[in-house]
Parts: structure tokens; sequence; C-alpha cells
């Protein structure tokens, strides 16, 4: 599927949504959303928490599916990916993360260029996408991950790197005595090809205190995305919730991200994932239900129109819920993955061992299409199943 068409597509949503919304009907609570949403209104905050706190989930995850086929059509997202956490050891100690160590910890680890190397050789033949985000390495700068990324790049050039969050990107500036922009520039010419996006937690700036503080700020994690975008670096941008935030502060999350969005347009896609409270020291934490973990990913699809993709995290959500997602506005599920840190010492049980086919079934299962796209959304392939030759049979014994 060539890129050009499925954006030409994408550009006619608005008509094919209006079309489809006036074909039914909706609780007069919604009226009012769905109208504004026919005519490709930014909705406010005060919209958001109607769709937030009305009485009907199926409701909000319908108009939510509406806006999503709009876009797509059935069409549902995925990549070959492997993600590779390159070091545990950081100089912060958010509350809510369980992956990070000090660096004299017995399970603490970092790895060297080489080693960093020969881990994505060994997935390279049956992935098109690196994902790589660590911790705050006390003597890390720039230059080791240029080296990294060079290093990888020489070897295997069809990989894409999706690297680094933005404080990673603040810590490296800090290291080595350069601009975030500055950074930035150098990991692009070394071989960076885009930002994942982690690290947005809640774009406000009393709850980062309380939960990742010394973190960059609201204010900084826009900005470096903004210098990202400026370069040509896309990005996809992420919202942690269940921990102490209010809905008030997910909403503004998403109109922080919206606003920049119109300004450069280099985001990709929103990742919302729920709080896994398992090994972690956050026991104030509100926790998500499966009703407000979906509920979160329809709310995202209608109040972010202007960011193309809404991913359902399998990593975060498990397979279950993320096929649940698919109908609740989501049309991305992530990847192959194969190998996670993060989020699975943080408490997921996601398998890691899914190969494409698994991941086009739990797709068609949720009613949807599997598409195969490139990490930067500009490749799009309709997924053919690789055809697994039968067992043979063993004799039975007489």
């Amino acid at each position: 599927m060539a890129a050009n068409a499925l954006a030409g597509a994408h550009q006619e949503w608005p008509v094919r949504l209006a079309e489809t919304l006036r074909q039914e009907s909706w609780s007069t609570t919604l009226q009012p959303i769905v109208e504004k949403l026919s005519q490709n209104i930014p909705l406010s905050v005060d919209d958001g928490l109607v769709l937030y706190q009305h009485a009907d989930l199926h409701e909000v995850g319908r108009l939510a599916h509406h806006a999503r086929r709009a876009r797509f059509g059935l069409r549902t997202f995925f990549n070959a990916n492997v993600h590779i956490n390159q070091t545990n050891v950081c100089v912060l100690a958010c509350k809510f993360c369980a992956f990070r160590r000090g660096r004299k910890a017995k399970d603490a680890y970092a790895m060297e260029v080489q080693e960093y190397i020969d881990d994505v050789s060994q997935y390279a033949a049956h992935v098109d996408e690196v994902h790589s985000v660590g911790g705050l390495h006390p003597d890390w700068d720039v230059d080791h991950y240029v080296a990294m990324f060079e290093g990888v790049r020489a070897l295997h050039p069809h990989l894409s790197l999706k690297a680094l969050t933005a404080v990673e990107i603040k810590h490296l500036a800090q290291q080595s005595d350069l601009s975030t922009k500055d950074v930035l520039q150098r990991l692009k010419n070394a071989g960076l090809t885009s930002l994942p996006g982690g690290g947005a937690e809640i774009l406000d700036d009393d709850v980062r205190a309380h939960i990742c503080n010394g973190k960059e700020s609201s204010e900084e994690y826009l900005r470096i995305h903004q210098e990202a975008h400026e370069i040509g670096l896309p990005s996809n941008c992420t919202m942690l919730f269940g921990t102490v935030e209010s809905l008030e502060q997910r909403l503004n999350h998403m109109m922080a991200l919206r606003a920049l969005q119109s300004r450069t347009g280099g985001f990709q896609c929103f990742v919302p994932y729920p709080f896994l409270p398992d090994a972690s020291r956050l026991p104030e934490a509100q926790l998500a239900t499966a009703a407000e973990v979906v509920r979160t990913i329809a709310v995202s699809r209608l109040m972010l129109n202007n960011i193309p993709h809404i991913k359902a995290y399998r990593m975060n959500i498990g397979d279950h819920l993320a096929e649940l997602a698919l109908q609740y506005g989501a049309d991305d599920i992530d990847g192959t993955v194969q190998k996670e840190s993060i989020m699975h010492l943080a408490g997921s049980t996601t398998p890691l061992d899914h190969d494409r086919n698994n991941l086009a079934r739990l797709i068609r299962d949720a009613g949807g299409e599997p598409i195969q796209r490139n990490t930067v959304y500009t490749h799009f392939a309709p997924y053919v199943p690789v055809e697994v030759p039968p067992r043979t049979s063993l004799p039975m014994a007489s």
C-alpha cells in the first residue's frame, strides 16, 4: 500500500466521519460532542470530562471507533521490532519506576558499544526497528550513543533506530555540554530515525514533582520534541495515567500535545498506558481499571484529532485488552517486541514471543485488517500470513 494513498484517505476522514455520525442516533449528553466532531472542531477539556464521566462506556467507544474507522477503515498497524534497553543504571529514582537501578546494585547493567551492537545483531534479520530507551547513565555522553548508532547503521542499514526519551536527550546535553537540539542533530546524523515519546508521564509539573521529581519539566518535554520535529525527526508521544493525576490533568496533557502538533505536525502516534503497580514505589497510585484503560484510549482518539494514530500498547495493557482497545479507537498495537525489560519489571505479563502471524491473528480476531508498517509510517503492506508446515505425525504405538 503506497504511503501517499493512505495519506490521501487520511485527509478525507472528517467528511467520512460526519457522514457516519449523521446516520446514527446519539444520547443527548453526547450530541454536542457529536456535532463538534462532525465539523472537525477540536474538543475542549469540558468535552473530555463529559466523555470520561458518561455512564455509557460503550457509546463513548462506539464514537471513538467511528473516528478511527473514518481515518483508516479496519486497517490496524503493527511492525517488526525489538526493544533493547541499553542500561538500567540511572541517576534519578522516579517513584513509579521498577526498572531503575543504582550502579552498585547486583542486577545493574550497562551495555558497552560493541555489546549493544552485538545484541541488535541477534535480531536484525527478523526486524526492521530497534526501540531503545534506558536509564540516565552517569558516565555516558552523546559520543557513547553516536558510536552505538553508527555501529548499528554500518552493519544493518535497513534498521530504523527509534531511541531515547526527552529526559535522555536532556541528560546527554548536560553530560556533553551541548544544547538539546545539537544532541538531536548529532544523533540523527549517526542514524537515529525517530523518538519513541516515552517519559511524558503527565505534563503537569505538580504531578511530575510527586512521581518523577528531577525529570524534565513539562515545558522541556514539549520543547525537545519540537526541536526533534524541526530537524526532521518524527516522534511518538505518551501518557502514563493512573498515578495521582486528575481527569483534568490528563485532558490538559492531551491538549498540550495537540497544541504542539498543530505547530509542527511531527507526532505520529499517541500511546496512553496505565501505571503498573507491581514492584514499584507508588502506593498512593489510583490504578486504572480495564474499563478506564479502554475509555482513556477512546477519549484520546476523540480529543487528539490532529495526531494520526492511537496505540494500544500491548506490552503494558496485555494482548486481551489491546484487542478490545481496537474497538475503542486504537488503530496500532506496536510490534513483535521479542525482548523488553521496563514494562515487565513493572508487572507486565504480556508474552514476548509473538511473531507476525500471532499479531495478525490478534488483529483479525478484533475484526481488523493487519497492515505491517515501518517505523515512521511511510510504508504499509497488507500482511500475508507465513505458512507454517504441519508437524509430522508420529506413528501410534501398537
